[in-house]
């Protein structure tokens, strides 16, 4: 873990997180002119005392900041403006990659994974969670690839009729014997999201919750919204908690079942990406040119934008 007195990596650290005026972005060159060294010399000091690069800390911090914000009653305006954005547009787009939902609804808890336990701590602080483990990174890709792609094909969603929404392209068929027939694209994606519900309201104690036999996209979206926030969060506290072996008792099943939690992740996991791929084949059995979803893709646009702010064409 990283000790942060006023040392040379504590100068560093200035350095990424200066501010130099509101909705100022400030560039690598910035940042090592503050401390007198080349940027190359700036990231590779920083990178080997913090194990994160100067340029996607500074991101992680300030959208730390400004989901706090949010949490504070802060517009999205103004928390996009602090967070060095030129758009609302390009800071929701942003932050939903980030948090796993839009900002207009504040996050659970306004940390996120870090490798070096270092975040924002109000007013204008840092703070060290010197027990934070660095986020396992292939839960992390799994679960983020599944709430990403399901948002992009709900969004994909609403450029389609209802009548292909509603046609029957593949008859009789069943994911889970639990969960009925699902023949069509809208049966598929409100499955999807379904599944995220009910296995939150069993782990929190929650009842199952009711919705429409035939729910709209624009619903299904909002439905999304909701509930990848907490299932983020929710399995995010089970990998820093280091409990994945706990168990859920599941007094709505008859008898009453135990699921180990790692076990309930992997099943989510692995029927969401199914489910996601039956859309795609649907969608192109309708005429529609829709790409793979392929997760080394998404990854790599992931990272291009942590790290320049743009997105990969």
């Amino acid at each position: 873990m990283v000790e942060l007195g006023r040392d040379r990596l504590r100068e560093l650290l200035d350095a990424v997180l200066a501010d130099k005026g509101k909705g100022q972005y400030r560039s690598l060159d910035d940042m090592a002119g503050d401390v007198f060294v080349s940027p190359f010399h700036f990231s590779r000091m920083l990178s080997r005392g913090s194990h994160e690069s100067p340029v996607a800390m500074r991101r992680r911090v300030l959208m730390e900041r400004a989901a706090r914000q949010l949490q504070r009653g802060s517009s999205v305006a103004e928390a996009a403006w602090a967070a060095g954005y030129d758009s609302v547009e390009g800071f929701s787009r942003a932050f939903a990659r980030a948090f796993g939902h839009p900002p207009s609804r504040p996050a659970v808890r306004h940390w996120l994974p870090a490798p070096n336990g270092i975040h924002f701590h109000p007013p204008i602080s840092l703070w060290v969670d010197s027990v934070e483990r660095a986020a396992d990174p292939l839960f992390e890709q799994l679960v983020r690839h599944d709430l990403d792609d399901t948002r992009a094909l709900l969004e994909y969603a609403t450029r389609i009729t209802d009548t292909e929404l509603r046609k029957v392209w593949l008859p009789a068929t069943v994911v889970l014997q639990t969960d009925g027939v699902e023949e069509t694209i809208g049966d598929v994606l409100t499955h999807l999201v379904q599944a995220k519900e009910t296995w939150l309201a069993s782990i929190e104690g929650h009842d199952t919750p009711s919705s429409a036999e035939r729910p709209s996209v624009s619903e299904l979206i909002e439905r999304h919204d909701a509930v990848a926030a907490s299932w983020l969060a929710m399995v995010r506290d089970l990998d820093a908690r280091g409990a994945w072996g706990d168990r859920l008792i599941d007094a709505l099943c008859d008898p009453p079942e135990s699921f180990v939690m790692s076990s309930v992740i992997a099943h989510v996991v692995t029927f969401s990406a199914h489910r996601r791929q039956l859309v795609r084949h649907m969608l192109r059995a309708s005429g529609h040119k829709i790409g793979p979803g392929d997760p080394i893709m998404w990854l790599r646009r992931r990272r291009h934008e942590a790290t320049t702010g743009n997105e990969l064409e």
